[in-house]
């Protein structure tokens, strides 16, 4: 039975159209509770004193909770660097500190919403404000106020490479180009925004339904905060309302188990429910990374790139969160795809007062690929080059070496996806190289067209040293022949038919109908680890434990054992930090490889920018369900030209301006492109379950480069900085 590579329906697809299905927000409980939390809202002061005592005696409020409430108040990714609750009392240094205005100070439990929101404002909070750090170069400063005081420096990460002599090849470079790029915040803007339920099970585990992209995190997250063993914290993920890496770190999780154990170790044995409000969501949980970054390329008169500098900074906001695994990726890929001899990349992750800084389709990738694309596309022009032409003469190849001194890991396609795409966009090849198709530069009614052109490459996995594992177990019930499997997977699907694409790679493994296989998913109680569904990794990961998990559950249903239970985890091939004085490394195990076309059209007269077509040639090594597939660089393209031409998330000395959807501007129908052609290359990763690669993430790298190639084209302006509203083109237009 053939199942992988067929468009089948999504498992999930009746109970969400017709509304049977269930989100964090939709659970409501017997007796339940309600909590309001009340945020910090200023960027950087030290609490000197909490006064709970008039909202104490408000009508409906059970409980409060401050800092010296919270057993071990420290939560975060990478490093636990975030108090729980900001105030004095706790048992954590400097764990009074504000660093943003999303940080919590205190929890208030009532019966009613209104009742705990109105009693929230009664709390009295004496801050001492301190001075803010609100940028980068705020940050930089060598008396620089320090975020984190016993950190020592407002430098959270820094990275380097080292590869060939860059002073010299500069030198015998032809053509230089040196440039400098900025890229924006971005918000999240999924569809449900933090939501939760929280209760005591009857095995006593602190008990959270949640929304989120890992199970096992949240609980190893939630256990620590709250000085449990693992097993007495239960994390369940019903249906997800979008994630797009912005569900990473904890929003709701740690706040609930908090408030539900303090209740229980009160007697008080009753469900506790959250929904934060659009705003709460926006400045509660992390954003995209801004990135400032110096470039300096050069290249010989026959478009070969010798030579790549890079100077990236980021600012990682206020906590630590995936700063890291951002820096590491946009160090690796803002060298773009291409083989050059000498690189030399130093690259800062920053703390400052802003909203935390953390993951984002992409994961630094498009930061990377902005600056990496734009300076491809000024040397092509220097050089008198087509932009599939120079891409084709420096793209790597099979066992070429990355910047950071080792090769690829198999299966190496960007040339093949690169032509793919120019060739679907109307570009033509003939002896003398390639060649761009003709564009209407300008036509009635003021309008200008253009197209512009870049590539990318993006990692499976977080890796760089930590080495990916994935968790799947499979249960065949009946007698003579299978009447049931069982899967069980602990992924998270966040909207993108994860689970539809586990089941059906199950279905082929065994050789089932996929009607035979049900799918228990996402709780911490009744499975293992599977990961995080993030980083492109989750469909490659969970493919290669399934099948590892089928072919020990039919070893044994020959072997006669009733029910037939195999348990597989999948180790990835092992990956190498950066070396901390050059950068070598192996930092991935595979790779997806993409190309973009896009087409636009720009008002004259009002700087409107408007995207008409976009070629997206994406290598996906095998497509599992290719309408899903399709779906995914569909949603990444719109998601993308939302952040290269519409979104502006703004913070003014470190306070948010943008906290509604009427203020930060995300794409409607009439913002999309007018067509998107989603070119499917299925060239087998050797290593992926069926050929499969990571893709999810793929369409977003080249977008903004594309993007600002075309603008280029119609209008002759570099744009360097983004999104590309009306307002910023229409002023470089009339300079």
């Amino acid at each position: 039975m053939e199942y992988v590579g067929q468009s089948v329906q999504r498992i999930d697809a009746a109970d969400k159209v017709s509304g049977k299905a269930l989100y964090a927000g939709d659970y409501n409980l017997p007796s339940q509770l309600y909590m309001k939390v009340l945020f910090a809202k200023r960027p950087h002061a030290i609490i000197k004193h909490i006064d709970t005592s008039l909202a104490e005696k408000s009508a409906g409020v059970v409980a409060i909770f401050t800092s010296k409430d919270v057993p071990n108040n420290e939560f975060g990714l990478g490093i636990k660097d975030q108090p729980v609750l900001c105030g004095p009392g706790s048992n954590k240094a400097f764990a009074d500190h504000v660093r943003y205005v999303g940080d919590k100070v205190a929890l208030v439990i009532a019966e009613t919403e209104k009742q705990a929101e109105a009693a929230a404002r009664l709390i009295i909070v004496d801050y001492e404000d301190l001075p803010v750090v609100s940028t980068i170069e705020d940050a930089l400063k060598p008396n620089a106020t320090l975020v984190h005081p016993d950190r020592g420096s407002n430098v959270c990460v820094n990275y380097r490479i080292r590869m060939g002599d860059v002073s010299s090849a500069f030198n015998q470079a032809d053509v230089i180009v040196e440039d400098e790029y900025h890229t924006p915040v971005q918000e999240h803007a999924y569809l449900q925004p933090e939501a939760g339920v929280s209760y005591i099970d009857d095995e006593g585990r602190v008990t959270i339904v949640v929304g989120g992209q890992w199970t096992h995190e949240d609980r190893e997250q939630v256990a620590h905060a709250l000085n449990l063993e693992e097993e007495q914290v239960r994390i369940i993920y019903p249906a997800i309302g979008g994630a797009f890496g912005g569900r990473e770190d904890m929003s709701v999780q740690v706040i609930l188990g908090l408030a539900v154990i303090r209740l229980h170790e009160r007697g008080i044995n009753r469900p506790i429910k959250i929904v934060w409000s659009r705003e709460e969501s926006m400045f509660g949980h992390h954003k995209r990374h801004a990135f400032f970054i110096k470039a300096k390329w050069g290249a010989t008169k026959d478009g070969k790139v010798i030579a790549a500098q890079m100077e990236l900074y980021a600012d990682g906001g206020a906590y630590y969160s995936t700063t890291p695994k951002v820096l590491g990726n946009a160090t690796l890929l803002s060298t773009g795809p291409y083989s050059i001899p000498n690189v030399k990349v130093d690259t800062y992750g920053l703390y400052t007062n802003n909203i935390t800084s953390g993951a984002f389709r992409g994961f630094g990738g498009p930061q990377g690929a902005f600056a990496a694309e734009g300076q491809m596309n000024k040397l092509a022009e220097k050089l008198g080059l087509d932009p599939v032409e120079i891409r084709m003469r420096n793209v790597i190849h099979e066992g070429e070496t990355l910047s950071v001194g080792t090769p690829l890991p198999p299966g190496v396609t960007i040339d093949k996806v690169t032509e793919t795409c120019a060739l679907e966009a109307g570009w033509t090849k003939d002896a003398s190289g390639w060649h761009r198709p003709e564009v209407m530069h300008t036509h009635a009614n003021s309008l200008a067209r253009g197209i512009g052109f870049a590539i990318g490459f993006k990692n499976v996995g977080f890796s760089f040293g930590y080495q990916e594992n994935c968790w799947a177990a499979i249960e065949l019930y009946g007698a003579s022949e299978v009447e049931r499997a069982v899967l069980r997977q602990s992924a998270a699907d966040v909207g993108q038919g994860a689970q539809t694409a586990m089941v059906q790679m199950a279905a082929q493994a065994l050789n089932l109908p996929m009607e035979k296989i049900e799918m228990a998913a996402a709780d911490t109680a009744i499975t293992e680890s599977a990961g995080s569904a993030s980083a492109s990794r989750m469909t490659f990961m969970s493919g290669n434990a399934i099948i590892g998990a089928a072919k020990e559950a039919l070893r044994k249903w020959d072997a006669e054992e009733r029910p037939a239970i195999g348990e597989f985890t999948y180790l990835a091939p092992k990956t190498t930090p950066f070396d901390p004085e050059t950068g070598k490394s192996e930092p991935n195990f595979a790779y997806g490889y993409v190309a973009e076309a896009v087409e636009s059209e720009l008002d004259l007269e009002t700087g409107e920018v408007h995207v008409t077509r976009v070629v997206c040639a994406d290598d996906v090594g095998k497509a599992v369900n290719p309408q899903q597939v399709v779906g995914q660089i569909e949603g990444a393209i719109v998601q993308a030209n939302g952040y290269a031409a519409l979104e502006n998330f703004i913070q003014k000395d470190s306070i948010p301006m943008t906290t509604k959807m009427s203020t930060y501007l995300i794409p409607t129908v009439l913002d999309i492109p007018d067509e998107i052609n989603s070119v499917l290359i299925e060239n087998a990763d050797p290593r992926g379950p069926y050929g499969v690669r990571g893709m999810g993430e793929m369409p977003y790298l080249p977008y903004v480069a594309a993007l600002a190639a075309s603008v280029k084209d119609a209008t002759g302006i570099w744009f360097d900085e983004f999104p590309l509203t009306a307002e910023r083109v229409w002023s470089r237009l009339k300079k």
